[in-house]
């Protein structure tokens, strides 16, 4: 696939919740979302970041979707939704599945922030039309079909002094 140059476009989508989740269970720390979207473009042409987040009407989330502005993402909140049995979702899955389709006729590489192994066949997808994919997640809690699925792989546990707060 296409080595990586600097005039090459690139956007990132980074799947919050994933990446909280697994921070917390894995390191009981946060994400460093502005050296994430720093080592992601690696210098590259930034086309679009986007952060997929949930409202769960927590203290401190207002001021993370503005922090989360301040640093360069545009973030998409989905409201949580309660089910009648007291179960509560909220997923980005096809939505950010949507937005990398669409988003690949104008870029060059999709960076793709998560582990979930939903999303090796859209990596496929992407690849077969000739946009670079590259994923950011720990490796703990990848699916090893989304890391066989991308042409670059980068473990944030490696460099936890860099990814985490």
């Amino acid at each position: 696939m296409t080595e990586i140059h600097p005039s090459q476009r690139v956007a990132m989508l980074a799947d919050a919740q994933n990446l909280y989740h697994t921070a917390q269970s894995l390191y009981s720390r946060n994400i460093d979302y502005a050296s994430l979207l720093e080592k992601g473009v690696a210098g590259r042409d930034l086309t679009r970041a986007i952060a997929y987040v949930v409202r769960a009407d927590s203290p401190d989330e207002e001021s993370f979707f503005e922090a989360l502005v301040d640093i360069g993402f545009e973030p998409k909140i989905k409201e949580i939704k309660t089910f009648g049995d007291g179960s509560k979702k909220a997923d980005w899955d096809v939505g950010m599945s949507l937005d990398a389709v669409t988003l690949a006729n104008h870029v060059d590489t999709v960076v793709l922030c998560t582990g979930d192994g939903d999303f090796s066949r859209l990596c496929s997808h992407l690849r077969h039309e000739g946009v670079r994919v590259e994923v950011m997640a720990f490796e703990e809690s990848t699916a090893e079909e989304l890391i066989e699925a991308t042409d670059t792989f980068i473990n944030l546990s490696e460099r936890q002094d860099t990814f985490l707060l």
